[in-house]
Parts: C-alpha cells; sequence; structure tokens
C-alpha cells in the first residue's frame, strides 16, 4: 500500500471492514494512510477487548485482542499492566450477565485449572465485538442525521447487532416515477407570522402552534408551516417541523419481544413535536406488492398517504429514519399530523409526530400503527395506518385498552 501511495494516489471499492484493512497492514507491515496506518502508529498496541481469564500462580491474567491486529496477536497480559477500567468493568458485566442467565447448578466461572469457561469466554467475546458494532452504527446515524437531536444506541438485551439492510434518511425518497416538488409557489410576507396572516391562513386552516412551540389544533387538522419562499427567518413560530428532531433519543432493545425501540433521554412537554416518519415514497400499487411480502416477514412499515387520495405510500423498511425503529401501542404517546411546507401537494403531505401528552426521560416512545394523519382509528377501514395488512399480527404493546392485534 505504501509502494501504491508513492506511485500515485489510485482506489479501488472496497467492502472489507477497516479493521480488517489495519490488520492486513501490521501483519504484512505496510502503511496505508488513507485508514490510518503510519510509520509512526504502525506498531502501537491499544486493547480493543479482553476476549479471556485466568489465574496462573495466584496472578490474575485476561487475554487481550489488540486494536487493529488480528486475532493471531491476541496476548495473555497480567492485570496489573493494564489501564484499561471500563473495558474491565464491561468484562466483569458481561461475565455476571451471562452467569444471571444460567441456572444456579451450572454457574461456575473457572473450571479446575482455573481458567474461564470457554462459553463464558465466547459469550463476552461476542458481546464486546456487538458494543463495537453498535457503536459504529451509532456514530453512523449521527453523522447522516441532520437535525439538532443526538441518536444513542443501546442493547442489553441480546446479541442483536445493527440491522443489516437499513439505511439512514432524513426525507422522503422518491422511487423512479414519484416527483416531489419541494418548492413553494406562495410564501408569506409576515413580520410576525403569529399574529398576521400567515401560510395556515392562505390554505383556509388555523395556526398550528401556540407560543411554547406546542401544537393547538386537534389531530386530522392539517400543519402548514412557513416555506422557503417566505420572507419570516429561522425563529419564525411557524417553523416546527422543518427544523427536525430536537430531543436526543435512544435505539434500544426491547426485553417484551418487540425487538427495536426508540426511548427519550429527555422530557417531552405535552404536544410537543417529536419526529417525522420518513421512508421510501412509492405507489399505492407497488405498497400492494411489498405488503404482501412483509405479511410474510410478520414487518410493518408501510404508512399510506391518505390525507385527500391514496395514490403514494410511505415505505421505511429499507430508507427511514429514528421512526424506523418507533414501536405500536394501542395506547400511544404519539399523533400522527399531516404536514405541507415547501410541497403543497395534499397527495404527498409529510407526517410528523407529536407527544400526546408528558414524555419522561427513559420511557419508550410509541404511535398507533393504525392511526390516520385524520386521526381515525376505526375498525371500519381497512387501509389505513403504516401498513395494508393481511395477516393478522398479534400486539405485544401491553397497554390495558390493547386490541389484540396490529391490524
Amino acid at each position: 500500500m505504501a509502494a501504491a501511495e508513492a506511485r500515485g494516489a489510485w482506489c479501488v471499492p472496497c467492502l472489507v471492514s477497516l479493521d480488517t484493512l489495519q490488520e492486513v497492514c501490521r501483519k504484512e507491515k505496510l502503511t496505508c494512510k488513507s485508514i490510518g496506518i503510519t510509520k509512526r502508529n504502525l506498531n502501537n498496541y491499544e486493547v480493543e477487548y479482553l476476549c479471556d481469564y485466568k489465574v496462573v500462580k495466584d496472578m490474575e491474567y485476561y487475554l487481550v485482542k489488540w486494536k487493529g491486529w488480528p486475532d493471531s496477536t491476541n496476548t495473555w497480559e497480567p492485570l496489573q499492566n493494564l489501564k484499561c477500567p471500563l473495558l474491565l468493568q464491561q468484562f466483569s458485566n458481561d461475565k455476571h450477565n451471562y452467569l444471571s442467565q444460567v441456572k444456579k447448578g451450572k454457574a461456575i466461572t473457572l473450571d479446575n485449572n482455573k481458567a474461564l469457561k470457554p462459553a463464558i469466554a465466547e459469550y463476552i467475546v461476542k458481546k464486546a465485538k456487538q458494543r463495537i458494532a453498535l457503536q459504529r452504527w451509532q456514530d453512523e446515524l449521527n453523522r447522516r442525521k441532520n437535525h439538532t437531536g443526538m441518536i444513542f444506541v443501546e442493547n442489553t438485551v441480546d446479541l442483536e447487532g445493527p440491522p443489516s439492510d437499513f439505511y439512514y434518511i432524513n426525507e422522503y425518497k422518491p422511487t423512479p416515477g414519484i416527483s416531489l416538488v419541494n418548492e413553494a409557489t406562495f410564501g408569506c410576507s409576515c413580520t410576525d407570522c403569529f399574529f398576521e396572516k400567515c401560510c395556515p391562513a392562505e390554505a383556509g386552516v388555523l395556526l398550528a402552534y401556540n407560543k411554547n412551540q406546542q401544537i393547538k389544533i386537534p389531530p386530522g387538522t392539517p400543519i402548514y408551516e412557513c416555506n422557503s419562499r417566505c420572507q419570516c427567518g429561522p425563529d419564525c413560530p411557524n417553523r416546527i417541523v422543518q427544523k427536525g428532531t430536537q430531543y436526543s433519543l435512544c435505539i434500544f432493545r426491547t426485553s417484551n419481544g418487540c425487538g427495536w425501540g426508540v426511548k427519550t433521554l429527555v422530557k417531552i412537554k405535552r404536544m410537543s413535536f417529536v419526529m417525522e416518519y420518513v421512508g421510501e415514497v412509492i405507489t399505492s400499487e407497488e405498497a400492494e406488492r411489498r405488503g404482501q411480502l412483509y405479511d410474510n416477514k410478520g414487518i410493518t412499515y408501510l404508512f399510506d398517504l391518505d390525507y385527500e387520495s391514496d395514490e403514494f405510500t410511505v415505505d421505511a423498511a429499507r430508507y427511514g429514519n429514528v421512526s424506523h425503529f418507533v414501536n405500536h401501542s394501542c395506547d400511544p404517546n404519539l399523533q400522527v399530523f399531516n404536514v405541507f411546507i415547501d410541497n403543497l401537494d395534499t397527495r404527498l403531505p409529510r407526517i410528523a409526530l407529536f407527544s400526546t401528552r408528558t414524555i419522561n426521560a427513559g420511557e419508550e416512545l410509541t404511535f398507533d400503527y393504525q392511526m390516520k394523519g385524520s386521526g381515525d382509528i376505526s375498525s371500519d377501514s381497512i387501509d389505513y395506518g403504516p401498513a395494508k395488512k393481511r395477516v393478522r399480527t398479534v400486539c405485544k404493546c401491553g397497554a390495558v385498552t390493547c386490541r389484540g392485534y396490529l391490524n
């Protein structure tokens, strides 16, 4: 690689992970600035995680995986030489978590040779690799997001890692043949949109927000925010959804069998904007086709854009934002609203989720998958909510008012 750099810049597509490339470089004693391996750090050793544990002559040893080095270079190091208190604590926590999952009669940590049981060591390595993978995914999500709130990822339940076929986006992704005109035809000239005749009035509806930036209109009423043609500035009280999520949220692994979920890390006041529901915009016909495939997998990511018509659907299965991971509840704390900003095509509203009550820090966020932008959840209608479903899916929300099924 160093020779290649000397001859001139060139590159080829590579599907190998950065870690693997670094390991190859160090093993072959090559340098490559593009992946962070230089002559200065070629022989550096940093503890990436701890793999195993044993006691020899009353001295404790840990098997160390060195960052950027292949497993073949792992070495046993005495505890007194390790200056990584966080990794030591994680090793201890993972060991205790494993033991808590096995029967008391089998909870023997060391074998006769005072070495850690192989099953325990294997579990600890898997948790360490999972932790690294989730941290990288968290970093990627925060690089891709365009809103203020931070995104965190947490899994203390199982060994599930990041989803393999999910791509983070910040706005609708139209499929071929669908055009999103993101330029309004008119805008306001208000000096104070809260008191003057503004965009909502032009659309024949009320201003959606009060002075505390809380929604004051009933479900089913559309939100018309100021757009790029308006003369008001970014502090306009009618620019809320377009500013994106303001709260730090955590994608976490649920313990009730619902897979991933989303919880807030800060208190959210009632009637506040929380997030948008985004994904691929597809036709109703395509949604019907994909819906049959999703039925067989038991997943629900289709959201019909049926504010005035039923021509388009949002599919957040592969492309989406944090809302992709929000679970259903028959007693939700989020409410759906249709929003129009730069695109005023009533067939293609943006979908915004607002809090229905005060949501405390650490509480899971949920919305009703059968809820339309109109606020209607009548069982008389079949094609509402995210996903037209043909196979009844059992609901696991646990609410007192649970209907028993997602559809």
